[in-house]
């Protein structure tokens, strides 16, 4: 029995020696991603929260929450806990932005990072596909101008972040994002709170 132990521990402290590394690396790739989005050097892209449906109802106005598909209150709970998980990374003192949708603008608010700006640049084109370039453009030059310092967190939609990164978000997905020199996006992380 005891050489059974014996082969065991061993086994078991060779496989953690051989994945050790891969945690390590995970790990330092995470402290880069929050590191970098703290100091201004990325940009935190975050899904509105959860807003039951798809699209907005026909003849939706913006300014006219009644008009809009809107949070739930699982999606209002939602938008508290990414604030939670944000300030638990050390994201404070953010400048905040948000598209004019209302559900954005509202998880925006809840996230309770920061006054809130809205970014007629992170509007959804989902009902308009003829936007999805210029206003692509329009944001990759808006990262690129922001000052480093201090975070950036952008609430916006689903199609604009797949715009961006290629990864198509869930409802409060995080993706920390940060542009390189010659205007590449590159994904630094994915959280989910």
């Amino acid at each position: 029995m005891s050489r059974y132990i014996a082969r065991c521990t061993i086994t078991t402290l060779c496989v953690l020696c051989i994945l050790l590394p891969f945690i390590t690396a995970a790990q330092t790739n995470q402290d880069i991603a929050w590191t970098q989005l703290r100091q201004g050097r990325a940009v935190a892209l975050i899904r509105h929260a959860h807003a039951p449906g798809l699209g907005d109802p026909p003849g939706f106005k913006i300014g006219d929450c009644t008009t809009q598909r809107n949070l739930s209150q699982e999606g209002r709970d939602q938008a508290r806990r990414i604030g939670e998980f944000l300030r638990e990374k050390g994201v404070k003192e953010t400048s905040v932005y948000s598209s004019q949708w209302c559900r954005c603008l509202e998880t925006a608010r809840l996230l309770a990072l920061g006054p809130v700006k809205e970014l007629p640049a992170l509007n959804s084109f989902f009902e308009d596909r003829s936007t999805e370039e210029a206003q692509t453009k329009q944001i990759r030059k808006f990262i690129t101008s922001l000052a480093t310092g201090k975070p950036h967190i952008m609430v916006t939609h689903q199609v604009n972040i797949t715009a961006l990164t290629d990864i198509v978000p869930s409802s409060g997905e995080i993706i920390i994002l940060q542009l390189t020199q010659d205007g590449q996006s590159k994904v630094l992380g994915k959280y989910t709170p």
